[in-house]
């Protein structure tokens, strides 16, 4: 590092930078208008062999950087699920930084282990599960949904397809709707089952799109008909290309009579459940063994920030742990070693923002955050229903619905309605995206930046319909 550099000076000007950053973000185009390579192309092609003034390096990032930005905290981002940084945990998140922690064991990290414990349970009490759920804080859903995949492989192999492989084996077999997302069939990969054998089940119709249970049963025992082992079922609660939810309660029974283990995946929709009237979505979770919540979507934890709750600890542990002597603690009973609940060895120090968080804003600050969000959401699908050129193809579950552009005499809808998104997201006001459902092209809307306000909602409609009229 440059001998001159001076941290206390630069760290003061870099918050600075971001509260301006943040103060003036509405006013800024939610995606950027730039072309492929044009951000690379103002950046060096070599390292320097000296060391830089921070001067010039903090002018570089302030001419190339953010304007070759997505703007994901922007109060108009209503595209994918939101990646949420409340202000508060973005302090804690600096914080975390400067201790610049390896949490991978108590003793490397015992503040951050016992943080992290405390955290999981006030997550938990706060979703309304009972006090036999534990967890931990993971980077991401697609980690937590490896993880869950990989217990179902170990449990049905009798814990022995870490040590002896699985080639050679029944193939096993894991069931999920067709709707479900496409982290579970990364992880079929990852864990060496093959995502020929994650079975897709066909699901009923809208709003919610629930897996067919009956299908369900069905597969299960031609499966096991023709020599093929059940291991688990995935659950799905708020996907997320229309919201399909499946009958927890229902599949948690069929998975009960089966000996199968079940891993709800309630990623974004999860955070919802701290709001009692939305927990009908995902009545029964309580008999699910493995859960994820994804608390840097919604709630306003920066990201990484997986929940992961399983109501049998020691199945994880026994799947995951690995135990070298350099990693052992001698002479401490009773600790949690946290890399042994995931894949990852290294772990960053997650809990520190959840505990901003919940502390600065509280479970009531949040809950009317989301509230808002989900009446907003249903309150712009009523008002594009309205117009005769709109039609809404998938009605709201919670923040999310989605719509399409159906213009008198349009030759091909689907076509144009690609067009419309591009069109909307180059007008720069709103951001959006596209899904397939059933075939066709649709337009999805979800709200859930941590600071939007109603308004948001009105310069949405306005950017919907200007940009598909024009």
């Amino acid at each position: 590092m440059n001998p001159s550099f001076d941290f206390r000076k630069w760290s003061h000007r870099a918050s600075d930078w971001a509260a301006d950053y943040l103060d003036g973000l509405e006013q800024q185009p939610v995606r950027p208008k730039v072309v492929p390579g044009s951000i690379a192309a103002q950046i060096g092609d070599a390292a320097p062999e000296a060391g830089e003034a921070m001067e010039e390096i903090f002018a570089d990032f302030e001419r190339i950087i953010p304007a070759g930005m997505t703007h994901w905290q922007h109060p108009r981002f209503f595209a994918y699920f939101q990646s949420n940084a409340a202000p508060a945990a973005q302090l804690a998140e600096q914080l975390a930084t400067a201790f610049a922690s390896q949490c991978m064991l108590w003793q490397t990290s015992p503040a951050a282990t016992e943080l992290e414990i405390k955290m999981v349970d006030w997550l938990r009490q706060g979703l309304g599960l009972p006090a036999q759920f534990k967890g931990s804080l993971q980077d991401t859903a697609s980690s937590v949904t490896l993880c869950a995949i990989l217990t179902m492989r170990e449990r049905a192999l009798n814990f022995t397809g870490n040590k002896e492989g699985i080639f050679g084996k029944a193939p096993l077999r894991v069931y999920a709707s067709g709707r479900t997302h496409t982290s579970i069939d990364k992880a079929m990969w990852v864990a060496g089952l093959g995502q020929d054998n994650l079975v897709k089940i066909p699901t009923g119709p809208g709003p919610l799109f629930s897996m067919d249970a009956d299908a369900l049963r069905v597969a299960i025992a031609a499966d096991r008909a023709a020599g093929m082992v059940p291991a688990g079922i995935v659950i799905c609660v708020g996907g997320t290309s229309v919201g399909a939810t499946d009958n927890v309660a229902e599949i948690c029974q069929i998975a009960r009579e089966e000996g199968l283990y079940t891993h709800l995946d309630a990623a974004w929709a999860g955070s919802a459940m701290i709001c009692e009237e939305y927990r009908h979505l995902w009545a029964g979770a309580e008999k699910a063994d493995s859960i994820v919540i994804n608390p840097h979507k919604w709630l306003g934890v920066p990201m990484e920030c997986s929940l992961h709750l399983v109501r049998d600890p020691e199945t994880l542990v026994r799947t995951l742990a690995i135990q070298p002597e350099y990693l052992k603690t001698h002479g401490k009973d009773g600790i949690v070693n946290f890399s042994e609940w995931s894949v990852q060895l290294g772990r960053r120090f997650r809990a520190l923002k959840v505990w901003f968080l919940l502390r600065a804003y509280g479970l009531e600050g949040l809950r009317e955050r989301i509230r808002n969000h989900v009446n907003w959401a249903e309150e712009l699908a009523e008002r594009l229903a309205r117009e005769p050129d709109i039609e809404i193809v998938t009605e709201p579950v919670l923040s999310l619905f989605s719509f399409r552009h159906v213009p008198q005499g349009c030759p091909d809808i689907n076509a144009h309605n690609i067009e419309l998104v591009n069109a909307i997201n180059d007008d720069g006001r709103i951001y959006l995206t596209q899904t397939l459902h059933e075939g066709a092209t649709a337009i999805r809307f979800v709200a859930g930046q941590f600071d939007m306000s109603e308004r948001d909602i009105d310069i949405a409609f306005d950017a919907i319909i200007e940009v598909a009229r024009g």
